[in-house]
């Protein structure tokens, strides 16, 4: 009997050995960093909404921010409808996009755990922060001169066609860019999916609306520029989610990728304030958080592949060149209201391309035992360079299709009474500072 009763007992715990060993754990220490990751991400969302709302004219304040945060409502609904489905589901027509049925409404993942620890509604969660800022940033270039329906009804169908399939390509396991040579097309935390495509973007549909009113002559002065400055604090908070959180773990490369982050951001920073002064006699508190943010949007895709002088080296270089770009935006005469392209876009591009000549040696190493023999900088920049032109002309060419879409429905640009009266009354029925002169 008493064999018996042992032998059972072995018998059960090598079932629930086996389906322990099927079924992953929960990794709470990855988990509790994913949750405040998510968090730290959506905190960039009212960063970049006070960020943009200081810019521009107090009559356009509210309607600014609104374009921030609307975008919370929208992308979050899409993104657990039908969004995340499309982005990380497996891949069909050809790997255009994904789909999976059972991520729709998220209605069959409730219990799922990935293989990394974390249950999969903490990843969808922290990716769908990603598809809410993704298009609030294009707000930036067309800000002061959009109807706000227009932009409801752009996002919405620039969320579904423009963002999730890049996402898919660029991330998931079976998207082509993501299996592009031995390593894959590297964007670490986003750089082709979020702001080279918003950048891109962004310029297309400033160039479609024209310029605001009296722009270039009438100079259009910021209206809280403390409140943009606690904006790209803010920023750059929740960039240490946006970043380490992308290696949806709690270890090595997690603190590879926040080291990198901070340190790219401040050499940004540092080069802004530092061609400024040579240039203009004088280190603006607006050239500081720029720079900030060109060393962010730069390392975002290279955050954990290169090591702390390469971050700063990235930060330094893009700091340089997205100085140049707003600087030529005037002499080219486009209207890109707060540099969403100059900024985002051209970042984007130069540390998705140059992170190829920063790599850590062991990934390096890595890539060449993938590729069987030798792999170098070049090699890495090839891919590289096909990923952006890819981003590039995929997001310009839907983004003028979506644009005629809305101007045949419900029109994308602001009447001119409406801009002349300000996107606060005209579309909100409110003023952002009271009695205050709305000019």
């Amino acid at each position: 009997m008493k064999k018996t009763y042992l032998l059972l007992l072995a018998l059960l715990g090598f079932t629930v050995s086996s389906f322990a060993q099927g079924t992953p754990e929960i990794d709470t220490g990855a988990t509790a960093w994913m949750i405040t990751s998510t968090a730290l991400v959506l905190l960039m969302v009212p960063g970049l909404a006070m960020f943009y709302g200081g810019l521009v004219r107090s009559k356009n304040v509210l309607g600014t921010m609104m374009h921030s945060f609307v975008a919370m409502g929208i992308m979050s609904i899409l993104w657990i409808a039908v969004s995340y489905s499309m982005a990380f589901g497996e891949s069909i027509f050809g790997g255009w996009f994904g789909w999976n049925s059972d991520y729709l409404f998220l209605r069959g993942i409730d219990e799922s755990i990935m293989p990394s620890g974390v249950p999969e509604l903490v990843f969808v969660m922290f990716q769908g922060k990603f598809a809410i800022i993704t298009p609030a940033l294009i707000a930036g270039a067309f800000a002061e001169r959009v109807s706000f329906k227009g932009y409801v009804l752009f996002i919405t169908i620039w969320g579904i066609f423009i963002y999730n399939p890049l996402c898919h390509w660029v991330w998931a396991e079976d998207g082509f860019l993501f299996n592009l040579g031995p390593m894959g097309a590297i964007d670490f935390a986003g750089g082709t999916v979020v702001h080279i495509s918003a950048g891109v973007s962004g310029l297309v549909a400033a160039i479609y609306l024209g310029k605001r009113r009296g722009y270039p002559h009438r100079h259009s002065r910021p209206n809280n520029l403390v409140m943009t400055l606690m904006g790209a604090g803010l920023l750059w908070v929740g960039w240490f989610g946006f970043n380490a959180g992308s290696s949806v773990s709690s270890g090595l490369a997690t603190a590879q990728a926040l080291t990198a982050t901070q340190v790219a951001a401040a050499a940004g920073a540092m080069s802004w304030i530092i061609i400024e002064s040579l240039h203009h006699g004088k280190a603006t508190a607006l050239g500081f958080v720029s720079g900030v943010l060109a060393g962010l949007v730069a390392v975002t895709p290279a955050a954990g592949v290169v090591q702390p002088l390469g971050a700063i080296s990235l930060g330094i270089i893009a700091s340089m060149v997205c100085y140049g770009a707003v600087i030529l935006k005037d002499k080219l005469g486009y209207d890109d209201s707060l540099d969403a392209f100059g900024i985002h876009g051209v970042g984007g591009i130069v540390g998705a391309l140059l992170l190829s000549f920063f790599i850590r040696d062991s990934w390096m190493a890595d890539a060449a035992i993938a590729n069987g023999g030798t792999w170098g900088a070049l090699q890495q920049l090839g891919i590289q360079a096909t990923a952006v032109g890819i981003a590039i002309a995929y997001a310009a060419i839907g983004t003028i299709i979506i644009i005629f879409i809305v101007e045949k429905t419900v029109g994308l640009k602001a009447k001119t009474s409406d801009e002349l009266d300000g996107l606060d009354h005209a579309y909100h029925g409110e003023r952002g500072y009271g009695m205050l002169n709305p000019n």
